[in-house]
């Protein structure tokens, strides 16, 4: 500027004659900086990706571990549940209406008998010299019966002769019974057949009467007595299914039918006694032993079930973990349990009834609930099956 002005004139105009830079060079440094920028913002994204597949990754391996089974559609039965005792349907303890010394022992313990067997012959001492003493006596009056008879046919005696002759004749043939009635007391025989328990006397010992020689057990049918609320009046009928248990036995059940059931309500306990009989052809049950019973009532009908684990009970309601989703593309799981709120019906052995809130073949989740929340991630894990038993049986403690 100062080439083609004179510095007079140049200050007075107030002209800046500062050097510049050349326009060039700042749009350079523009540009350097916006690729520094855009290479920075490539490599943060780069990274950022990184960063979320290893997390990922992370929670992929920290996922839960669930059990899982296919809800089913089943034919269920209502039934009610109730304990009690088993009894034989024809049972005593086997003695004697007289005393005396046993002479003879005809049978061992746990024997099979025969309905009549004798089992135990008591010493008869003088009862059979009685015996012909009292027959001799009753022959002598019938052959006096028969002389007068004749008599009284040719008017020898009177006809009141006669007739005391067979009053005698009578009197003697009773006490010939009444003896023969005492022999045969002291023959102990078995009222019924069935089984034998356990011998409770020996050879040569005195047993008065009364005394429990044996026990003696029809064991095929047995009967099941229980007691069920008032209530169950109008659902109890003779012919009825019933399903038996007993902790001798874990796992098996005894199938049997209602018999009858009691006349009156208990005015205590308002309870109804009911009995059920059940076959027993290999002996398996014994008089006595308690029983869990359940007892059919209404009609069947069709109803999604699941195992008992699967339903978490809690104070706003009930509710089962579904199992939606597959394997996503790139290897990771998409597997998600979320919750179901159901509506649960009766339970029987390890089943539940869903009432509402489930559909069969739905896939719920059986254990490893205490992990989950809604949508969660799982991975699931079948080699151990949780209990899903219709009939199921406590274990023996």
């Amino acid at each position: 500027m100062s080439n083609y002005y004179p510095d007079a004139v140049v200050r007075e105009a107030g002209i800046d004659t500062t050097p510049r830079p050349r326009i060039w060079l700042r749009l350079s440094l523009m540009l350097l900086a916006v690729g520094l920028l855009a290479v920075g913002l490539v490599g943060f994204h780069a990274f950022k990706a990184r960063v979320l597949r290893h997390v990922t990754a992370g929670i992929q391996l920290g996922q839960p571990t669930v059990a899982t089974v296919k809800a089913a559609l089943q034919p269920w039965q209502s039934s009610m549940s109730a304990v009690g005792s088993l009894r034989a349907s024809n049972g005593t303890d086997v003695s004697p209406e007289l005393g005396g010394v046993i002479d003879a022992v005809n049978f061992d313990s746990g024997q099979t008998v025969t309905q009549g067997a004798a089992l135990v012959h008591l010493r008869l001492n003088d009862d059979s010299a009685k015996l012909a003493q009292l027959q001799a006596t009753a022959a002598l009056d019938a052959i006096t019966l028969q002389r007068d008879e004749r008599q009284l046919a040719a008017k020898g005696v009177a006809r009141a002769t006669v007739d005391t002759d067979v009053a005698n004749l009578q009197v003697a043939r009773a006490q010939v019974a009444a003896q023969q009635a005492v022999i045969n007391e002291k023959t102990i025989r078995a009222p019924f057949a069935g089984r034998l328990g356990v011998r409770q006397i020996d050879l040569g010992q005195y047993v008065a009467p009364g005394t429990t020689l044996v026990t003696l057990q029809a064991l095929d049918p047995m009967f099941v007595d229980f007691y069920l609320p008032q209530r169950a009046i109008s659902d109890i009928r003779p012919g009825g299914k019933v399903g038996v248990t007993v902790d001798a036995y874990p796992g098996r059940s005894f199938t049997g039918i209602v018999v009858t059931a009691n006349a009156k309500v208990d005015s205590a306990s308002r309870m109804l006694e009911v009995r059920a009989t059940i076959a027993n052809k290999d002996g398996a049950l014994l008089p006595g032993m308690f029983a869990n019973v359940s007892v059919d009532t209404g009609t069947p009908q069709m109803l999604v079930t699941v195992p008992l684990t699967a339903v978490a009970y809690n104070p706003y309601g009930s509710l089962v973990y579904v199992i939606h989703g597959d394997a996503a593309p790139n290897g990771l799981s998409q597997t998600k349990a979320y919750q179901h709120f159901v509506t649960t019906g009766a339970a029987r052995g390890d089943q539940v009834s869903i009432l509402k809130g489930l559909s069969a073949d739905e896939q719920v989740v059986t254990a490893g609930q205490m992990k989950l929340h809604n949508a969660t991630a799982v991975k699931i894990d079948n080699s151990a099956s949780m209990p899903d038993a219709a009939t199921a049986a406590p274990p023996d403690q």
